[in-house]
């Protein structure tokens, strides 16, 4: 009887202390990478959808040296190099920028351009705030789709 009285006791401190630390946890530290009205380029974003939203994330690996086919986004994105570096060309203004490891940028919408790998391969994180059954990037000049 007495071990039984013990080991409650011991069980209700337990609790006690448990739920006194989930209730004094402090806030998760959020740090903004992107907030971004235009792209990369300095293209104002304008309205894209009326149909339904669709969200969609890609975790895209380039090899070294390498560059993707020309091609557009119909809405909005933004990108985040998880390792190596990319270089985004604009074909029609000759701009290009080069983002880093731990960098995220924001693509351009309707703009023909493509990116470009550095001297290891480059892995990004994409995210699209696209619409239901639209692709997420368009070929252009009949080249073969960026992935």
């Amino acid at each position: 009887m007495k071990f039984r009285l013990f080991f409650a006791a011991i069980a209700a401190c337990l609790s006690f202390s448990l739920a006194e630390a989930v209730s004094s946890t402090t806030k998760a530290h959020a740090d903004h990478l992107l907030n971004a009205t235009h792209s990369w380029n300095g293209v104002a974003y304008t309205p894209y959808t009326t149909s339904q939203p669709e969200l969609s994330m890609i975790r895209l690996t380039i090899p070294a040296h390498t560059a993707l086919p020309w091609h557009t986004h119909p809405f909005p994105n933004a990108g985040y190099v998880l390792q190596g570096s990319l270089t985004i060309q604009d074909r029609e203004s000759g701009k290009s920028r080069t983002f880093h490891q731990g960098e995220a940028f924001a693509e351009s919408v309707s703009d023909v351009h493509r990116g470009v790998s550095g001297d290891e391969p480059t892995v990004l994180l994409l995210t699209y705030a696209g619409a239901e059954g639209k692709p997420t990037s368009i070929p252009v000049d009949k080249q073969n789709p960026e992935y």
